[in-house]
This record gives structure tokens, C-alpha cells and sequence, in this order.
């Protein structure tokens, strides 16, 4: 019996029900819902419904809760910014506390040169300002980004999206000067049977794109991902971003990497570059950054973020006090509790139980990740790797009614990635795989 996860009602329960039913007639269709429930409260890795139901949260928001819902370390922080002031708009009455976290990202984010940091609400948001920082600074129009990437649903970040369902669907034209080159996702990369061949052919296509598309001295900046997020948690292989980065290097091109969803301690380094052994000249990142808060930051080289003229940048809630103080509150518990450490064990674990059921399972195609950063690819066929959408809906499903949220991804929908929070309890996260096994079970004998 579940000990963590308790469900006391069908899920969704009565409440839930008609509260959707509310939503239905205030809300958007279009604005998704992935799970029918509707939360009261929440702690740590736990989440209870309005129907008083408990789940394991592999979640944490989209990666957003590094150190768990409502740590008391934040909680504080943002109390004793209530009572000071919430809002004067950082580009009319300036505030101490946004030159110190702007000073503790710069210390953070890979690179050993002088840094700026200038903050905005969200991550889409701040996509959109590190393509106009390139923009000014190299003088040059064109952007590259990689298929399967997201990097938002503002216009530019959507443009800037390699995916189209269901994300870009309908809603072009799109911003002009927006190229898209293959990312080496060796799973998937044809006749690559090891990760040195994919890495060969999908350079040799990333090298023959710019003989036919677009002059690399037309282009400002590539924007990457060390780890698809959206796209389905596949990790760049470490040769490829070196060669990125040569390129980059050889053609005057700024590299900005994309750490929304795998910064701030997510992969078990401060930021996943570090995996890779490159160095960006800008990291856009957010989720986590604001421990619960939106803040989203653009985080370069010095002279480069300098390049735009005078308000180039800006917004009205751009580092907003309130969640500046959780941001630094949620830096300090990274730091104190020892979470980015802990996220290389956690990876381990995860990954330890995924592959278990990889043996046991037929459908599950691929085990990958980075850090606490993992995912599950499902597939009809291991041979033809032909992707499996509907057993992913099914297991999440499954998993919901027996306590567990999680989350699907992958640019065909068939890939089910977990976020859990940094801090969770070995005992917390084992029923968390426990349940997610239990759900496979289900499902293995439905389609059997």
C-alpha cells in the first residue's frame, strides 16, 4: 500500500469535476491541462487535490521547483520582501537585491570573463531579448536553432521552435530569418549505431546546411539546447557542442545556449553546458532560477549584452522584488542542502530503475538523461522504433489514478520524462518508480 501517494476519491474527484466545469466556461480550450485535478496545497514533493487526494509530484511544475514547493527558505524570503515594498519597476526606482542576484548568476553561469545579467518574467520572454542582444551586437539578421527545440510560445521563441504540433500549428507566418538545422539525437539518427556516427553524420548535415540555406556570416547567433527539454530530455552529445562551438568561434557567430528547463542544478552541475565542456556567450535562463516565482534571466558577455541601445531591453516586471528574494533564497538552498550534488545521485537512481524496466518492458525503446533530468521513450517496435503516443497518454493515466503526475514530451509524444524535486525523500521518490512501474504493468496488459 502506497504510503506517500493517497487516493481517496476517483480521480479527478467531485470537486475537481466541477471546477473543471468552470474552467470549460471561463478558460480557453487551447490553454492545456495535461491532469483533471485541481490543487489545495502542496509541499516539498507533495501535492494534495481539492478532493484531498495525494500525489508524488515528478513535475514540479515543468521543472520550475528545484527545491520543492513552498521551502520554508523561500517562503521567508518572500515574507520579509512583503513587508518592504512588491513592486516599483527595477527600470523606474532601482533595488538592491536585483544587483545581488544579477551578481550571483554572473558568478554562476559558465564562462571566465566579465558578465552582465539583465532579468525578465519568463523564459519565452527572455529568448526574445537574447535574440535582440545578438542581433545588435553582431550587426546581422539571420538565427539558427535545431530542430525538435522549444524555446517558447512568444512569436520569436515560437519561430525559433523546431516543432510544430502543438505548438506552431496555424498561428504563422513566422518571424522572417529563422533557420532550423538537424540536432543529433542519435536514437533516432539513421545508421548511427554509436554516438561517434551520429555525431559524424549529423555534423556532416549541420556543415552541408550552411552551403545551402544561409552564409554563416549572415548569422547572429545559434540558439541551442545542452539538453532538449520539450523535445524529448536528449542530451547533446559532448564532440558535437565542441564542434558548435569552433564554428561559432570560426565565423564570428554568438552561441546562446538554452538552460531554461536544464539550469540551476537540474543535471547535477550548475548548468548543463558544463557537461559538455563549452562555454556559451549567453545562457538564457528561468524555471528554477525564481524557486517558485517567474523570473526568467539573459546572462552574457559583457560587452555583449551592452550592444542595444539604451531601453533595447526592458519590461515593467522584469526582476520583480518579490521573486528576486526567492530567487536568491532558492540559489542559497541549492547551495546549502547540497541539491546540485545531489541531483547526479538522484540521475543515478532514476536511471538505475529505468533501465530495469527497459528489461521488462518491450515498449520502452530508450532510457536517457542527465542529472535528475531523465526520460523514458516508448515504441510499438524496438526495431522500427515507431513512436508509441498512446501508451504514454495511458501510462500517465494509469499513473495519475494511482498517485503519481508526470509529464510527457518528445516531439512525437512518446517520450514520459520526470522532474522531481532536487530535495525529495529516497523514500518519496522510490514509491514514485514504484507507481510508474505499476502503471507500466497496466498497461503492458492492455496491449498484450
Amino acid at each position: 500500500m502506497s504510503k506517500y501517494a493517497r487516493i481517496l476519491t476517483e480521480v479527478p474527484g467531485p470537486r475537481s469535476r466541477e471546477f473543471s466545469r468552470l474552467r470549460e466556461a471561463a478558460v480557453p480550450s487551447s490553454a492545456a491541462t495535461l491532469h483533471g485535478i485541481f490543487v489545495a496545497e502542496a509541499e516539498g514533493a507533495l501535492l494534495r487535490d481539492v478532493d484531498g487526494n495525494q500525489f508524488i509530484d515528478f513535475t514540479s511544475g515543468i521543472g520550475v521547483l528545484n527545491v520543492g514547493h513552498r521551502h520554508p527558505a523561500v517562503l521567508n524570503a518572500v515574507r520579509r520582501q512583503l513587508e518592504q515594498f512588491t513592486h516599483t519597476c527595477f527600470h523606474v526606482v532601482a533595488y538592491e537585491s536585483y544587483l545581488k542576484l544579477a551578481t550571483e548568476v554572473n558568478r554562476r553561469v559558465p564562462g571566465d570573463f566579465p558578465k552582465k545579467t539583465f532579468f525578465a518574467n519568463s523564459g519565452a520572454e527572455a529568448i526574445e531579448n537574447a535574440a535582440k542582444i545578438a542581433r545588435a551586437y553582431t550587426g546581422r539578421a539571420a538565427l539558427v536553432a535545431f530542430e525538435h527545440a522549444f524555446h517558447g510560445r512568444t512569436y520569436m521563441a515560437l519561430s525559433l521552435t523546431g516543432k510544430v504540433a502543438p505548438y506552431k500549428a496555424g498561428l504563422g507566418p513566422f518571424v522572417p530569418e529563422i533557420y532550423h538545422v538537424p540536432y543529433p539525437y542519435c536514437y533516432r539518427w539513421p545508421g548511427a549505431d554509436t554516438e561517434d556516427v551520429c555525431v559524424e553524420k549529423a555534423w556532416n548535415r549541420f556543415e552541408e546546411f550552411f552551403h545551402l540555406h544561409v552564409s554563416p556570416e549572415e548569422v547572429a547567433a545559434i540558439f541551442f539546447e545542452p539538453v532538449l527539454g520539450e523535445g524529448g530530455f536528449v542530451p547533446m552529445p559532448a564532440e558535437f557542442a565542441k564542434r558548435l562551438r569552433h564554428f561559432c568561434d570560426e565565423h564570428g557567430i554568438l552561441l546562446v545556449a538554452d538552460e531554461i528547463q536544464s539550469g540551476w542544478g537540474r543535471t547535477g552541475r550548475w548548468f548543463a553546458t558544463e557537461h559538455l565542456g563549452i562555454v556559451p556567450d549567453v545562457t538564457v535562463s528561468a524555471k528554477s532560477l525564481g524557486g517558485g516565482f517567474p523570473l526568467s534571466a539573459v546572462t552574457g558577455r559583457a560587452e555583449v549584452m551592452d550592444a542595444p541601445q539604451v531601453g533595447g531591453i526592458g519590461g515593467t516586471y522584469g526582476g520583480n522584488a518579490v521573486s528576486v528574494a526567492a530567487a536568491l533564497a532558492a540559489i542559497e538552498v541549492l547551495d546549502s542542502e547540497g541539491l546540485v550534488q545531489r541531483a547526479e545521485g538522484l540521475g543515478e537512481q532514476i536511471r538505475g530503475r529505468f533501465r530495469e524496466m527497459a528489461e521488462r518492458y518491450p515498449f520502452v525503446g530508450d532510457v536517457r538523461g542527465l542529472g535528475a533530468m531523465n526520460a523514458l521513450e516508448l515504441v510499438t517496435n524496438r526495431e522500427t522504433k515507431k513512436p508509441a503516443p498512446e501508451l504514454v497518454k495511458s501510462t500517465l493515466k494509469v499513473a495519475l489514478q494511482k498517485g503519481l503526475l508526470l509529464l510527457k514530451a518528445g516531439t512525437y509524444g512518446n517520450v514520459i520524462r520526470t522532474l522531481p524535486a532536487l530535495n525529495i525523500r529516497k523514500e518519496v521518490l522510490d514509491e514514485g518508480l514504484d507507481l510508474l512501474e505499476s502503471a507500466f504493468e497496466e498497461v503492458l496488459q492492455k496491449v498484450s
